[in-house]
C-alpha cells in the first residue's frame, strides 16, 4: 500500500514521521499541493492526503479515477476544498478529520473576552507607554446575552465553556439538541438576532449560509452587537461588515477566517505587497481582532488531524469503515 500525503507543514513532519515508523504502509512525503502535474509523476498509489492548500476540482478527481486512486483524505475538518459531490459521484472516498472541539471553542470565547475589555486598544498602548484608561472601560460577560449559531460539537463546547460566566445564552440550529437545552435556550435566528449581545457562528459553509451575515441580517441585530467568526471565513460578507463597523452599527468583531484568504493566510508577507483591502482594512479597527485562521491550531488538535488523514484511507483501502468518510 502506497499513501502520497501532500501539503506537509513544518508542524506537522514530527507526528507524521512517528506514524510512518508505525504503519506497515509506504508514505510518500511533499510539501507539495496536489495538483495535475504532481498526479502525472505518482506511481502506483492508493491514496492521497492532503489541507487545504490543495484545491480538488473535477480535473484532478477524473485523473485520480483514471490513475486508480480512489481514496483521498484532508487532514482539516472543513472540506470545501474537495469536491465532494462529483468525488462520490464517479466512486472516489473522501475523508475529512476529527479533533476534540476544545481548541476553537476555547479561542470564541477568548475573542469575546478581548473585545468585551478592549484587550486590543490596551496591549497596544502600552507598547508606547500610554497607560491612560481613556476609552477601555468594557462590559461583563455576565450582563449580557450571548448566541451562538451552530449547536454541534464546537457551538456545543462554547456554549458550555459560556454557562461558567453566567450569561444568557440563545442558541440556534436545524436540529437542537437535549444536551444544549441545561445551558441555553433554542430560538428562532431571527429572535436570536434581535436579542442578542454577542453573536458567535458555529457552523459549516454551505450554500444556503453563504454570506449569511450581511447587511440585512445585521440590521436585524441589536446596535453594538459582537461578532464572533472561527468558522468560515464565507458565512460573512466582508464588504457589509466593514460598513457595519465604520457605522458604529456593530461594536467589535473577532474574526479568524476572511472569505478571502488566498495568498494571505498562514505567510509571512514581509515587505511584499498585498493586494486584499478589505483585509488591510478590517485588521486597522481599533475594535476588530483578527487573527491568521488559527484557532484551531494546538498541538492536540494538529496531531489529531494528521492521525486521521493517514488512518482513514488506511480503514478505507482496507473496507474497513472510518467515521472520518464524509
Amino acid at each position: 500500500m502506497k499513501l502520497y500525503i501532500c501539503d506537509i507543514c513544518d508542524f506537522e513532519e514530527s507526528k507524521i514521521n512517528e506514524i510512518k515508523e508505525n504503519v506497515d504502509v509506504e508514505l510518500v512525503l511533499t510539501k507539495e499541493s496536489l495538483t495535475m502535474s504532481l498526479l502525472e509523476q505518482m506511481k502506483d498509489v492508493d491514496g492521497i492526503s492532503i489541507i487545504g492548500y490543495s484545491h480538488v476540482n473535477r480535473e484532478i478527481l477524473d485523473k485520480m479515477k483514471e490513475n486508480g486512486i480512489m481514496h483521498l483524505s484532508t487532514r482539516t475538518i472543513g472540506f470545501d476544498h474537495i469536491d465532494v459531490a462529483y468525488a462520490k459521484s464517479i466512486g472516489i472516498h473522501v475523508y475529512h478529520a476529527y479533533y476534540d472541539p476544545n481548541n476553537v471553542a476555547d479561542f470564541a470565547v477568548m475573542l469575546m473576552l478581548i473585545l468585551l475589555r478592549k484587550a486590543k486598544i490596551s496591549i497596544c498602548r502600552s507598547l508606547v507607554n500610554d497607560f491612560s484608561l481613556d476609552g477601555l472601560q468594557g462590559r461583563e460577560m455576565r450582563s449580557l446575552t450571548v448566541g451562538v449559531i451552530g449547536t454541534g460539537k464546537i457551538g456545543r463546547t462554547v456554549i458550555k465553556n459560556l454557562s461558567g460566566f453566567g450569561c444568557r445564552i440563545l442558541a440556534y440550529d436545524l436540529h437542537q439538541f437535549e444536551e444544549v437545552k441545561q445551558y441555553a435556550q433554542y430560538v428562532e435566528l431571527d429572535e436570536l438576532y434581535r436579542q442578542s449581545d454577542i453573536i458567535t457562528l458555529h457552523v459549516p459553509l454551505t450554500n444556503d449560509n453563504y454570506h449569511m451575515i450581511n447587511s440585512n441580517s445585521i440590521h436585524k441585530m441589536k446596535k453594538g452587537v459582537i461578532l464572533i467568526n472561527t468558522a468560515r471565513g464565507q458565512l460573512i460578507d466582508t464588504k457589509d461588515l466593514i460598513d457595519a463597523l465604520e457605522q458604529e452599527y456593530v461594536a467589535g468583531a473577532g474574526i479568524d477566517t476572511l472569505e478571502e484568504e488566498n495568498g494571505v493566510m498562514h505567510e509571512h508577507i514581509g515587505v511584499r505587497i498585498i493586494d486584499n483591502r478589505d483585509l488591510l482594512y478590517l485588521k486597522q479597527f481599533p475594535n476588530v481582532v483578527y487573527t491568521q485562521h488559527y484557532a484551531f491550531y494546538t498541538k492536540e488538535a494538529c496531531d489529531s488531524m494528521i492521525a486521521c488523514g493517514i488512518h482513514s484511507l488506511i480503514d478505507g483501502l482496507n473496507n474497513k469503515k472510518s467515521i472520518c468518510e464524509i
